[in-house]
């Protein structure tokens, strides 16, 4: 009788649960999908029903966007930005995450607690001293040189993406290496391997899936960061969130619709695309990395 009732009250909980997940589910499909089918609606459609169906695919707006609204510019920024952030990341992290997991060394310890620190910093909350740094910096390279390279520069942009995302890549990838038996190092020292080969050619490749997901995760990051780039980025090199946000208030006061909302289709398919191209790779560098619970 209370096995009966076990798997009655088991039946409810799944039923709760899926319809919890569709309901979700369709809170997140429904707006994105809204966005794909106005984005290629014509402006005389906005004023009528907005859930109807668009007459014809208006890619004008898509043109308009890239070319009158600079959102191609905008993209090459984001692009630029994003990639130099990710290769100094991956280039700083990886080294860092395997020597602090797989030896112990004088401040071994300290530098743990500092990278576990930083996990709970937020970010926005330094924008401010950051950019006062790179202000004074610039005054004293224009003494010297008579210009300045720290503000709106996209390598400096970049470097500062990589730097604040070092505490929470640093531990994820930590958590997978500590996984990792030894008896692969040993093996590799025994054929005449050193320290950075055994790195390179067989650590790292065992722990793909996290960098799958390091990259993942902070690439959403670094393409969809306003705070950082808009305070740093002051003249032409604007990102993608930037330009977006101007070209909002601009299409708002010109009522061009079509325009705003080609502009956000286009900040949100490369995600979009990426995340199709490695969710089983994500799932699999979650489960198996500092994120396992």
């Amino acid at each position: 009788m209370n096995n009966k009732k076990f798997a009655g009250n088991d039946k409810v909980v799944k039923v709760v649960i899926y319809i919890a997940l569709i309901l979700l589910a369709i809170s997140i499909i429904v707006p994105v999908a809204w966005v794909f089918m106005a984005s290629v609606k014509e402006n005389s459609e906005f004023y009528g029903n907005p859930w109807t169906l668009p007459k014809g695919l208006y890619f004008q707006n898509f043109s308009d966007a890239f070319t009158k609204a600079s959102m191609g510019s905008y993209m090459v920024n984001s692009v630029i930005v994003t990639a130099l952030a990710l290769v100094l990341l991956l280039v700083i992290a990886l080294p860092a995450a395997y020597t602090l997991a797989r030896y112990k060394f004088m401040g071994s310890k300290l530098l743990n607690i500092l990278f576990m620190g930083g996990l709970f910093i937020n970010v926005n909350y330094i924008v401010v001293p950051i950019f006062l740094m790179l202000v004074d910096a610039d005054k004293v390279l224009k003494s010297w040189l008579g210009s300045g390279i720290f503000l709106n520069n996209l390598f400096v942009t970049a470097l500062v993406y990589a730097s604040t995302a070092l505490p929470f890549t640093i531990y994820l990838l930590s958590g997978f290496f500590v996984t990792i038996p030894k008896d692969y190092e040993e093996a590799a020292f025994v054929d005449g391997s050193g320290y950075f080969r055994t790195m390179i050619t067989i650590m790292m490749p065992m722990a793909k899936p996290s960098i799958v997901t390091v990259i993942l995760f902070n690439f959403l990051s670094f393409w969809n960061e306003y705070i950082i780039s808009m305070t740093l980025l002051t003249k032409e090199n604007k990102t993608l969130p930037v330009g977006l946000m101007q070209l909002m208030q601009a299409q708002k006061a010109a009522a061009n619709y079509g325009q705003l909302y080609a502009g956000l289709v286009i900040v949100m398919l490369p995600t979009l695309i990426l995340y199709i191209m490695v969710q089983k790779k994500l799932t699999q560098g979650m489960s198996l990395g500092g994120l396992k619970g």
